[in-house]
Parts: structure tokens; C-alpha cells; sequence
């Protein structure tokens, strides 16, 4: 069974696989250009996506889900985008995992292994995740724990997750050090528009006085 003490003490091996190679976080100048290729790249894992693969804008976002700013952009402006541009076929919007501790790791890896490779899925599930990151910084064995067995995983499936088999949270720090190291991604979250980088949280509007000349180009 998975109890309160092999949760911790696999949150902390991930705390320190986490660092591991990792070069220190520092601002990025505003005129760094990043290969189109190097961006494109998709994640270790396969990347979770909505909307057309053809949609003429692709908006790329690196996510923690301990993070209070990625939290508020997935209530209040992410709903907007979706009926406005991703459900319309006008952007593929993709999700990347950019754990800033290990409570956002193991949240991530739970989505991870909740939706397999069904996106739909996956985005339900980060969206509950966010939704209660309170608990998840308050009390993250328990609400880890009622988040899984409520997407339909048992104990026994959280306890794999979580804690035996590391080779989801391996694939997302792998994912990170790369954004980190290659993209210079530093905070969260961090969006690439059609390549070009956009951080912190960001208002619908804002994000409209991006997208829509890209639909006009």
C-alpha cells in the first residue's frame, strides 16, 4: 500500500532527480531566437495536444502544477481560447510539464498515467488538478491519492505511479531540462506562439492581439 512515508520519500528522490543536471534558472535576453525545429520538438512522453494539427496558429505552454499563475490562467483564460481559436480550428494548443517541485512532479506523472495517450482525458485531468492545488500543496498524499482512484486508477495504480515506476517523472524532467536548457525556459508558465516566447500569465486579450494577426498573415 502507499502510505504518507513512501509517498514523501518519493517526492524526495524526485526533488533530487530534478536537480540533477540541471543548470541554474537565469533571465532570457528579449531578442533570443529559438530554432523553429528546437521548439517543435515533441516532448519524451508524446506531447498532449488539442485542436487541429493543421490549425494555422500553435500555441506551446510550460505548465507547473503548483503554480499559482498557470492555475489562474487554466480557470480564466484558457476556457476562452478554447471556444475562440482551438475548438473553431484555428490553434493547436499543446501542454508541456514544467515541474518546479515535487508535488507538480508527481501531480504531473498522475495525469500522465490517468490518460495514457488520450488527450482529451489529459486536459480533464490537469484541469482538476489545478482546480485543487490548494490541496495538493496543503495535503498532497491525500488529494494525489482522491484525484487518481476519482479518474478510476486504485491504490495500487497511484502506489506505480507515483513512487515504483519512475519512468514517467524521468521523461518529464527530461522534458524540463531541455526546455530549461535548449528553449531557456525559466518561469512558468511560458508560452511559444507560433515560436515566438510569451511569459507569465497572460489575458485573453492579450493573447487575441497575438493570435489574430497570425490568422491574418
Amino acid at each position: 500500500m502507499i502510505t504518507r512515508r513512501t509517498f514523501n520519500a518519493a517526492l524526495a528522490f524526485a526533488g533530487t532527480t530534478a536537480m540533477v543536471g540541471a543548470l541554474p534558472w537565469k533571465l532570457v535576453n528579449s531578442a533570443f531566437a529559438q530554432e523553429p525545429a528546437a521548439i517543435a520538438k515533441p516532448s519524451t512522453l508524446g506531447d498532449m495536444s488539442l485542436g487541429a494539427k493543421d490549425a494555422p496558429v500553435t500555441i506551446i505552454e510550460y505548465a507547473s502544477m503548483t503554480c499559482p499563475h498557470c492555475a489562474a490562467f487554466t480557470k480564466d483564460v484558457f476556457p476562452q481560447i478554447k471556444s475562440t481559436y482551438i475548438d473553431t480550428g484555428k490553434v493547436r494548443f499543446i501542454f508541456r510539464e514544467f515541474p518546479l517541485d515535487q508535488v507538480a512532479l508527481a501531480a504531473s506523472a498522475l495525469a500522465r498515467c490517468v490518460a495514457k495517450d488520450d488527450s482529451n482525458k489529459y486536459f480533464a485531468i490537469i484541469d482538476i488538478l489545478f482546480n485543487q492545488q490548494a490541496g495538493l500543496q496543503n495535503q498532497a498524499f491525500e488529494t494525489i491519492n482522491r484525484v487518481g482512484k476519482q479518474a478510476g486508477l486504485t491504490e495500487a495504480m497511484i502506489k506505480a505511479c507515483v513512487q515504483d515506476d519512475l519512468t514517467v517523472q524521468k521523461g518529464i524532467l527530461a522534458d524540463r531540462e531541455y526546455a530549461n536548457q535548449t528553449l531557456k525556459i525559466d518561469s512558468t508558465p511560458s508560452f511559444f506562439i507560433n515560436g515566438t516566447l510569451v511569459k507569465g500569465e497572460t489575458s485573453f486579450d492579450g493573447f487575441k492581439k497575438i493570435i489574430d494577426p497570425l490568422l491574418k498573415s
